[in-house]
């Protein structure tokens, strides 16, 4: 029985990893800019084909293989903002929200295309994982799950660090709490914006990597990142990064442990229903708080 408990552990932990890695990034475009960033499974998929490509069609080492994945989704966040956020900024705040999610929607398409025009349908094997296992006492952990852990947590590390000890972290925090004092106070929201879209699409192209090193590579690899990320931000409350971490961890070792006891074909349903009855008890979410319109 230990040794069953162990494995489910280790595997919602890994899940949980992985989909705290694509939450945080959605929620955080979702703080700093109300803006639901339906892009985000495509430049999640892009980062997981840019590492893939580096290594195998340039022969760069693993390293640079990880770089550049992380290239092609700051590359992406920051086109995002400079061909389409910005221009709907200027011209119609008052229906941002609503015009934006339409555009990412149409963009998130014609990038995902874009993929499997030019890499195929056929599945794809990431070069970036690590082999064997390592002995956890009774259980034998998979390396890959250890280093999909080990990476988030020092990216969640190093962004905790960033917006908490920076000057550009307090500008994004500042612009999340109240956009018109911040710009009031001298903070240049368009330039915090520009910065929010490129550490987005930087953690998505990470999590590309770590994503289809557990799987495999394809053009909807994003799709159940995307909208299990989208899952735990309703749970936690749109926008909190701490709450969106929490969440995703409890969520995944949740589904995991219904997936054991119930079968995998019952995880995704139980999830909704968690999401379901967070709504009718605190429609703002565990760790949320009304929602206030700055755009």
């Amino acid at each position: 029985m230990q040794d069953i408990v162990m494995a489910i552990l280790v595997a919602g932990l890994t899940s949980g990893a992985l989909y705290a890695l694509a939450t945080v990034g959605l929620s955080l475009v979702w703080g700093s800019m109300g803006m639901l960033n339906m892009a985000h499974a495509a430049m999640l998929t892009l980062g997981g084909y840019a590492a893939y490509t580096a290594v195998t069609a340039l022969g760069l080492p693993l390293p640079l293989g990880f770089l550049a994945a992380i290239a092609a989704g700051s590359a992406a966040g920051a086109l995002l903002y400079v061909l389409v956020v910005r221009n709907l900024l200027k011209s119609d705040r008052a229906s941002f929200e609503s015009n934006v999610m339409i555009a990412t929607v149409g963009i998130g398409i014609a990038l995902e295309n874009a993929i499997l025009l030019t890499y195929g349908g056929q599945p794809l094997r990431q070069p970036l994982t690590v082999s064997g296992t390592i002995a956890l006492g009774p259980v034998s952990v998979p390396g890959q799950s250890l280093a999909v852990i080990l990476v988030v947590v020092v990216l969640m590390a190093l962004l905790a660090l960033l917006l908490g000890r920076t000057r550009m972290g307090r500008a994004i925090r500042a612009t999340a709490q109240n956009r018109d004092a911040a710009q009031l106070m001298g903070v240049a929201v368009d330039r915090v914006y520009f910065q929010v879209l490129v550490l987005s699409g930087a953690l998505a192209g990470v999590c590309g990597v770590m994503v289809s090193s557990v799987t495999q590579l394809s053009p909807p690899l994003g799709a159940d990142p995307m909208l299990k990320a989208f899952i735990m931000c309703v749970v936690a409350g749109l926008g909190n990064l701490p709450g969106a971490v929490a969440s995703a961890f409890g969520l995944a070792l949740f589904e995991a442990f219904v997936q054991y006891a119930a079968g995998a074909r019952w995880g995704f349903p139980a999830l909704l229903f968690v999401v379901i009855a967070v709504l009718i008890w605190r429609p703002s979410g565990l760790f949320g708080r009304a929602q206030i319109r700055r755009m």
